[in-house]
């Protein structure tokens, strides 16, 4: 991996994929943000991370991806606090609850989280991205992308749910913002690259899968520890894309081996409604709807002014200085 040194990173999701890309992010030097809705989890996982790795440049930040509020207050956060950001990797999700859940703004879990959440992410953060140094955002795909369809007529699963295809529907719909985004980014020049990341399938989300179809056929994938791999080496394509030379812009990597259930970083096979630009525009000027967030207002948004600082006592006694904004937080 290049270094990281002197580059400012965020992940979202304080364990799986998100920890694990923090380690790396921060042995390579990079400055980094880790972002979960459980100040908790947050907490654990930053003591971890500081275990793992001694010196690393890293806390923790309240986000919710469920809740369009938070995402908002996260974003209005970050930018009165830094002049740029360097690289997004959008790694939370939510997989397979068995019955339907809604997010806080009624959408349904998954693509409410997965896709929705870190759509409004993105459009909250371009300010700071257009300013990075070479900036990137990676987008967390699925191989079970591939059996994903975004059904316009019920894309929060209302009349019809099922765990599985209510997460394929979400993956296809993060790849299809990767590839729109990229697009969007060249037409439109904001200068940021694009890239979606799949791990194959880590051993920890193995029972999840049989939870998300009762079926002999999905339940076999219990008894084939082969077919995935461990978490240290499942963040890898997410790595790849986000740090790699050879990562590049619209490009989409996954492990190289058996289907692409494990292996080492390369590229992966394209869903091919992934790829339709029709599909891609139209979920675009829904989720701008449905999030009430336009990316090319955020395109145009330029950074507060710092004037003044307040401050605020925590639970342990500690005084905290914020950074207030010129106008105050809107």
């Amino acid at each position: 991996m290049p270094s990281q040194t002197g580059r400012l990173a965020i992940v979202t999701g304080t364990s799986g994929i998100g920890l694990e890309t923090a380690v790396a992010l921060g042995r390579a030097g990079a400055e980094v943000i880790l972002a979960g809705r459980d100040p908790n989890k947050g907490s654990d996982a930053i003591a971890q991370l500081r275990a793992l790795v001694p010196g690393i440049i890293v806390r923790f930040e309240t986000l919710d991806l469920a809740n369009l509020i938070s995402i908002s207050t996260f974003g209005r956060r970050v930018c009165a606090a830094h002049d740029r950001l360097d690289l997004l990797v959008n790694s939370a999700e939510v997989m397979m609850p068995p019955a339907r859940q809604e997010t806080d703004n009624g959408f349904e879990r998954q693509i409410g989280t997965n896709h929705l959440g870190h759509f409004a992410l993105t459009a909250a953060l371009l300010p700071l991205l257009r300013r990075g140094a070479g900036a990137r955002v990676i987008s967390l795909g699925s191989i079970l992308a591939r059996h994903g369809a975004i059904d316009f007529d019920d894309l929060d699963a209302v009349r019809t749910y099922d765990p599985m295809t209510a997460y394929c529907r979400s993956k296809l719909a993060c790849l299809l913002f990767a590839f729109e985004l990229q697009r969007r980014s060249w037409s439109s020049s904001w200068g940021i690259t694009s890239i979606a990341a799949h791990p194959g399938i880590p051993r920890d989300c193995l029972a999840r899968l049989s939870v998300g179809r009762q079926t002999r056929k999905w339940r076999i994938l219990n008894y084939f520890p082969l077919l995935s791999q461990p978490l240290a080496q499942h963040s890898l394509p997410v790595l790849f894309a986000a740090t790699s030379d050879n990562a590049y812009a619209g490009g989409y990597f996954g492990p190289d081996r058996f289907y692409e259930l494990r292996g080492y970083p390369a590229v992966a096979r394209v869903p091919p409604l992934s790829d339709d630009a029709k599909i891609a525009t139209r979920l675009w000027e829904v989720s701008e709807r449905l999030t009430g967030v336009s990316f090319k207002e955020a395109a145009v948004t330029r950074r507060p002014q710092l004037r003044s600082w307040s401050h605020e006592t925590d639970a342990t006694g500690d005084l905290h200085f914020l950074p207030i904004p010129v106008g105050g937080l809107r």
